[in-house]
């Protein structure tokens, strides 16, 4: 193994001997202890991986006094750094993850991934056997990790979702999208996890369209696909200072503001004839109930008119809390020691964008870099003034907790669809920290104010929330972009696949697709202009009946993904709607290539597209006219080729 050891002092290289006379004696203990059960000996290519792990793990704890995480495939060499380099060798894939404690590294050859940790003598096969963890480390942590690689996660039967699509469904109602039974819904609150079950708020006007004023309705999930039903948490018009609109929650683990340990606080917008004001809520039973704060509010209005939407993180580094407020079009930042103290720090002011609204501050890692860690600032906005319509703005920078510098003024779009808007990001709290800052979850609420009245629903209003999506922070044509992925539990509402192979596509249709057993369907495909094709758009039509409703396509002309809606339901419905609804919306995304990869969503009365691997994505609410669905694949301009197709079904679970 001399060909391993990097060149260094004389103690060093003495460290080196001793990590790796370790590690040799695992994988020697590997070889002589027999597995628990029948089991394939494990390739010797993953077994070396995991012992060159086991050596930089070693010499990473000895010379500086932690250990490291690794993924070469995900942009994370931070054990490299800390130790030596690691040659990969054969494996398909080689991954750690680590805590305080210990370590957890897996290594897989083919579809087949070994796992072995600071505290286990042997490789196991993912999956056949229990991975020994450092005490740590979640359980979670572990499978994120193997999920990542390829195994699948452990799947227990969920709840039954009291938001799948019931039988006698109005003809709009979606499927697996969050909606609720009747009236009115609107900005999404951001998810909070307590032992296990996420617990999650939107707004909620009982009393739409007759009534103003909105409060906070709860729903619960384990995997953030289906939902329980938990009725309204804050209730609106109880404290005198007026209805209850958008915030934040968050967990107080040091019993920072004195309500205890881990009790759940709320800060929120109140509006009370006119004048906009935070205040506090606090939960003592998981976020199930809450109890207003006596001496709210906790920040009075300075004389703004616009001056809403708190989002409040955690500081670790600083030992504070976090606050971004809309305040027109600047995002004011407070800082506070208690959630009911705040002090004005700085803000950022971005003109030309309307009046912001529910801001957003985090953290992810470029390209997967722990050294590249990055500061994102969102915020819902007004792209008119630019050829858009609303949706979330960004911009990425640096925080040294007291002012946020965006590294480029220029701002980017989360999503460049019609109805992304309001949306929250989270990450979730039992992966280790490199997985947290790899990547986390986001969600909007599908719809736009422009005619968020007007559409053609009759059972409830509002529209609805988008899927939860992934995202990361990935270098795109030399810029830091935020890229969206579905969340993986979308798998567990996917029926079998109907798939089409490679044909032309032509002006008349690229042959019979598979046919939508309803409106609540995924769809994969390939597609590219090869040799020999003149083609200049590739369009895939929703069809109700014998009509287009709506049209996702590619233009290879100006390499852009598009989405028509010009033909559905709600624009040849009804003569008042706002000409913004009609406006077909466009998202850049040259080909990778040569060839170009959609993902659609389609779930009764929405599109979401995923384009090139999410570098690019487009949400959009469609309401199909009456008839039977149908899917055609078209060209326009000549001919081009339909690579690959597949067909899933989706389904959410009936409820109550």
């Amino acid at each position: 193994m001399e060909n391993l050891v990097r060149p260094g002092t004389s103690k060093l290289r003495a460290i080196w001997i001793v990590a790796a006379a370790a590690a040799a004696v695992v994988l020697a203990v590997m070889a002589l202890v027999p597995a628990a059960g029948p089991r394939p000996v494990a390739p010797a290519q993953a077994e070396q991986a995991l012992l060159r792990i086991a050596e930089a793990q070693a010499e990473a704890k000895a010379t500086h006094g932690r250990y490291g995480s690794y993924w070469p495939g995900g942009g994370d060499r931070t054990l490299e750094k800390l130790a030596h380099p690691i040659p990969v060798g054969a494996v398909t894939d080689l991954r750690s993850i680590e805590c305080a404690g210990g370590w957890v590294a897996a290594a897989r050859v083919g579809t087949d991934v070994e796992v072995i940790t600071s505290l286990q003598d042997r490789a196991v096969r993912a999956g056949s056997a229990d991975v020994v963890r450092p005490e740590c480390m979640t359980p979670e942590a572990v499978q994120s990790m193997l999920a990542d690689m390829g195994v699948p996660r452990p799947a227990p039967a969920p709840e039954v979702s009291a938001f799948g699509r019931p039988d006698g469904a109005s003809g709009f109602r979606p499927s697996y999208h969050i909606t609720p039974a009747k009236n009115w819904m609107n900005d999404p609150q951001r998810p909070i996890l307590l032992d296990g079950v996420w617990h999650y708020y939107y707004l909620y006007n009982a009393g739409y369209p007759d009534e103003n004023g909105t409060e906070w309705y709860h729903l619960t999930s384990t995997d953030l696909v289906h939902w329980k039903d938990e009725g309204v948490a804050i209730a609106k018009y109880k404290n005198g200072l007026g209805d209850i609109e958008t915030g934040s929650t968050v967990i107080d683990q040091d019993n920072s503001a004195g309500f205890g340990k881990g009790a759940v606080i709320a800060v929120m917008t109140q509006q009370d004839r006119g004048i906009q004001r935070q205040s506090l809520f606090y939960s003592t039973d998981n976020g199930y109930s809450f109890t207003a704060y006596a001496q709210n509010p906790v920040m009075d209005n300075p004389g703004q008119p616009d001056w809403r939407d708190p989002k409040i993180i955690r500081d670790d580094a600083r030992g504070q809390w976090v606050m971004t407020l809309a305040e027109g079009d600047k995002i004011g930042i407070y800082t506070s020691p208690d959630l009911k103290n705040w002090r004005y720090a700085s803000g950022v002011e971005r003109t030309g964008l309307g009046t912001l609204e529910c801001p957003e501050l985090f953290q992810l890692d470029l390209d997967g870099d722990p050294s590249r860690r990055t500061w994102v600032l969102a915020a819902s906005a007004n792209g008119t003034a630019e050829g858009f319509t609303t949706g979330v703005a960004y911009w990425t920078g640096a925080w040294d907790g007291t002012h946020f510098t965006p590294s480029d003024g220029q701002h980017q779009w989360l999503d460049a669809g019609s109805d992304f808007y309001a949306a929250v990001t989270w990450d979730d709290p039992r992966l280790t920290e490199s997985q947290r800052m790899y990547s986390r979850q986001a969600m909007g609420w599908m719809n736009n104010w422009a005619y968020a009245r007007q559409l053609p629903t009759v059972d409830w209003h509002g529209g609805a929330d988008s899927l939860v999506r992934e995202i990361r922070l990935e270098t795109v044509r030399g810029k830091p972009t935020l890229v969206s992925a579905p969340a993986a539990a979308m798998t567990s509402l996917e029926g079998p696949a109907v798939t089409a192979g490679e044909r032309r596509m032509t002006p008349d249709g690229a042959g019979q697709l598979p046919v939508p057993e309803g409106g609540a369907y995924r769809l994969d495909m390939t597609i590219e202009r090869a040799a020999g094709d003149d083609g200049s758009e590739a369009r895939i039509e929703l069809g109700s009946g014998s009509r287009t409703f709506a049209t996702v396509g590619y233009d290879f002309a100006d390499e852009s993904a598009f989405i028509s809606r010009d033909a559905d339901a709600a624009a040849t419905g009804t003569a008042s709607l706002s000409a913004d609804y009609r406006a077909s919306r466009r998202a850049a995304s040259p080909p990778r290539d040569g060839k170009v990869e959609l993902t659609i969503f389609v779930d009764y009365c929405s599109v979401e597209v995923f384009i090139n691997g999410g570098e690019k994505t487009m949400t959009s609410l469609v309401f199909p006219t009456h008839g039977t669905p149908g899917i055609k694949a078209v060209s326009a301009g000549g001919d081009l080729t339909l690579i690959s197709f597949s067909y899933r079904p989706l389904a959410g679970s009936s409820g109550s």
